[in-house]
């Protein structure tokens, strides 16, 4: 499609064409008026004035051009509006188009042709604004890579992105797109992964790192095995869940979609009963236009699409308006430990042996083989922990069983070894002289995470591990607090004296410590019983149900998780936790922007119609002052797409010395 057919079929043809044909009518009324010397004007000018007959009425030519452009910004209102009436709507289109086709026929010419033609110009400016709003998906299609370099039978080919197959390795050039979602094999290098994360510093990247399809290589040469390609890369999950979330009808929006349903068909009323009864035609018609709430129909997805547009930008996925209005209402975010507020890879910290017939080494060998079979995420620390000390086992254990918030129970060469707290030792009846549980406490109070070792009936020793508290954790709950956020809660299944260390280190205002799943499910629902509007930040696993509980649920560090894109309710792509106080003050902004925008519509209409029964606000008057309204509308909602965050900042926990340094617990 060449330019001509574009402009043709554009959304600025129709009010274009429109607009220069009320201009050539008003130019040959002007100078027909004006020729009132044959001496000075030509005679072509006087018989543009003189009246043309058909079909027993008197025509100027002015009028004919002004019929013509009422009639080409007019046509397609009056084919929506017919198509409207046929699936049994009645909408806004009917009323303009009712108000115009009467204007004509009692010979308001200019009134029939400002409307339409002012109307034309609202909606080329709604459907421009609409595709403004959603540059955000534009970019990210735009970023989207044609082709990739990939390796085959040792030769380098340049191939279509679409052709690169799972498990091929491609390589990645200074410069060059990443073409696939896949992991590092070798080489190092940085990646801007702005387009996926939002962040501006570009990442390194070396073996074992993972890529992502559509960020760009800064430097360095990488190769990376292919995993994920065409849809199944991030950037593919991340532009079909903003182009759903950007069209999904937020709850405010169906309340104006059903309140348009009654409103329409009662200005009809209105303007039928106020002709009738004043006798004036103009009047009722004038109704129907002043009567349009085309402002206020925009005003809410104008600025939804806004505010998705802006977060998918900066890396925060928000699955639809109706997500993005409960976000605002937040008044308590509840936050898992594990992998939230710590870095969540935990290294093995301290060996304690109490058993005095044993070595350290051997303690740790039994700690490893009853978790080598084990998913719990303390296990990998101690496994790698006895690997790198020569004292791995070989192979898994037999039987491992875990116990829900207690520990694992696993047999090693015929012998039950338990590894856990306190309590796991009391179901199994294993006796404790009160050593374990001593150094357990002081190990806790270190904010390690302690883990009892008992072989048989036996206590041997105690374990600890440990993870780092993320440096913008306290800067996290800071700002929630700054946005309006009343409660921050930690749930986690650590004991009270880790999990006091981590809300000592991060200000978090209320912990709830040793609880299971379903622990954390009802601390939920009690926080929501006590009339809190709840987002839920957790990893997606051990948090399921308390995620699905909560109003929002938020997924961490999402980018790699095609889950994660798509079942989270806010996916934050990147690993910031500043993303989550930046979410929701834009969440609040955008319904701040929406209300302002209800209010400019209804306070328009009310005002407008006041001054159709005062006297002096004519069709045009009113339509001008409506499209007026429009544009206010769009031009408040487009400044949710400036970009405001601050999560850029250094984080206020890195001017903090001391406690948010130290090592804490998972």
């Amino acid at each position: 499609m060449n330019k001509l057919q574009r402009w043709v079929y554009g959304n600025w043809s129709v009010p274009v064409v429109s607009g220069v044909l009320i201009i050539i009518s008003f130019a040959i009324q002007r100078l027909a008026q004006g020729a009132a010397d044959p001496a000075i004007s030509p005679q072509w000018w006087l018989d543009a004035g003189s009246h043309v007959t058909h079909a027993g009425s008197a025509f100027t030519l002015g009028d004919v051009f002004m019929i013509a452009a009422a009639t080409v910004a007019g046509y397609g209102i009056v084919v929506k509006a017919a198509r409207a009436l046929i699936a049994g709507v009645i909408g806004i289109d009917l009323l303009v188009s009712v108000a115009a086709i009467g204007a004509v026929i009692i010979g308001n010419f200019w009134e029939a042709a400002a409307v339409t033609f002012l109307f034309a110009v609202g909606h080329a400016l709604e459907a421009a604004t609409l595709n403004k709003t959603r540059s955000a998906l534009a970019e990210l299609v735009a970023v989207a890579p044609d082709s990739a370099i990939v390796v085959r039978e040792g030769r380098q080919l340049e191939i279509p992105a679409t052709q690169v197959r799972t498990g091929e390795v491609v390589l990645i050039k200074n410069g060059a797109k990443v073409p696939v979602d896949g992991q590092v094999i070798s080489g190092t290098g940085a990646i801007d992964e702005a387009s996926i994360t939002g962040e501006s510093i570009p990442m390194e990247k070396s073996e074992g790192g993972q890529v992502f399809a559509g960020t760009i290589s800064h430097g360095g040469f990488l190769q990376v095995m292919a995993t994920g390609i065409g849809a199944d890369t991030t950037l593919a999950r991340i532009i079909h869940r903003v182009e759903e979330a950007q069209d999904a009808k937020a709850g405010t929006q169906a309340f104006i979609d059903r309140f348009s349903g009654w409103y329409t068909p009662a200005v009809m009323v209105l303007a039928l009963v106020a002709g009738l009864v004043s006798g004036d035609v103009v009047l009722a018609l004038t109704l129907l236009v002043i009567g349009c709430p085309g402002a206020l129909v925009i005003s809410i997805p104008v600025a939804i699409v806004a505010g998705i547009g802006r977060a998918a930008r900066n890396g925060i996925l928000i699955k639809g308006g109706e997500f993005l209005e409960t976000s605002a209402k937040i008044s308590a975010v509840a936050v898992d430990k594990t992998g939230t507020l710590t870095e969540g890879r935990p290294q093995l910290t301290d060996v304690v042996v109490l058993d005095s017939a044993l070595e350290r080494a051997e303690v740790l060998r039994w700690a490893a083989a009853a978790e080598a079979g084990s998913e719990h995420p303390l296990a990998r620390p101690i496994v790698e922990a006895a690997q790198a000390d020569g004292v791995g086992q070989h192979g898994l254990s037999g039987t491992v069983t875990p116990v829900p918030g207690k520990g694992v129970v696993s047999d090693v060469d015929g012998r039950r070894v338990l590894i856990g707290n306190p309590p796991l030792l009391v179901q199994y009846g294993v006796v404790d002289d009160g050593s374990a549980a001593q150094a357990a406490e002081v190990l806790a109070a270190e904010g390690k995470t302690p883990m009892i070792v008992a072989v048989d009936d036996r206590v041997i020793g105690v374990v600890a591990v440990a993870d780092k508290l993320r440096r913008d954790a306290p800067e996290m709950v800071a700002r929630l607090h700054r946005a309006g956020i009343e409660k921050v809660v930690m749930l986690t299944g650590d004991t009270r004296m880790v999990a006091e260390a981590i809300g000592n280190a991060t200000g978090i205002d209320e912990i709830q410590a040793s609880l299971l799943p379903e622990d954390k499910l009802d601390a939920i629902v009690r926080l929501q019983r006590d009339g809190h509007t709840i987002a839920m930040v957790g990893d997606g696993v051990n948090d399921a149900p308390a995620l699905a509980t909560a109003d929002i649920g938020v997924a961490m560090g999402a980018a790699g998780s095609a889950v994660a894109v798509e079942t989270a309710d806010i996916a934050l792509m990147g690993d910031s936790l500043l993303k989550l106080p930046e979410a929701i003050d834009l969440a609040k902004r955008t319904v701040s922007v929406r209300r302002q925008n209800m209010a400019v519509a209804l306070i328009t209409v009310v005002l407008l119609l006041a001054g159709v029964f005062a006297g002096g606000v004519t069709m045009s008057i009113g339509m001008l002052v409506h499209e007026a309204s429009v544009l206010v509308v769009i031009a408040n909602a487009m400044r949710l797409l400036r970009n405001t965050s601050s999560s850029t900042a250094a984080p206020q926990s890195e001017r903090i010395t001391g406690r948010a340094v130290q090592e804490v617990s998972t």
